[in-house]
């Protein structure tokens, strides 16, 4: 019964796996880090300044 109890375990835990991967990713935007915005910002900053002149 132990034995057969674990197999069974482990079949699932990889059909749980493979479910996972194709499931749909969710709808989250992607991290951006504090930096990476803040040098974003500075050339969002830049471009509207360039296009003002």
């Amino acid at each position: 019964m132990n034995r057969r109890k674990k197999i069974k375990q482990l079949l699932e835990a990889h059909a749980r796996k493979a479910n996972a991967k194709l499931a749909p990713k969710s709808n989250k935007p992607k991290y951006i880090s504090k930096a990476d915005r803040a040098k974003l910002a500075a050339e969002a900053a830049q471009e509207s300044v360039t296009s003002a002149e």
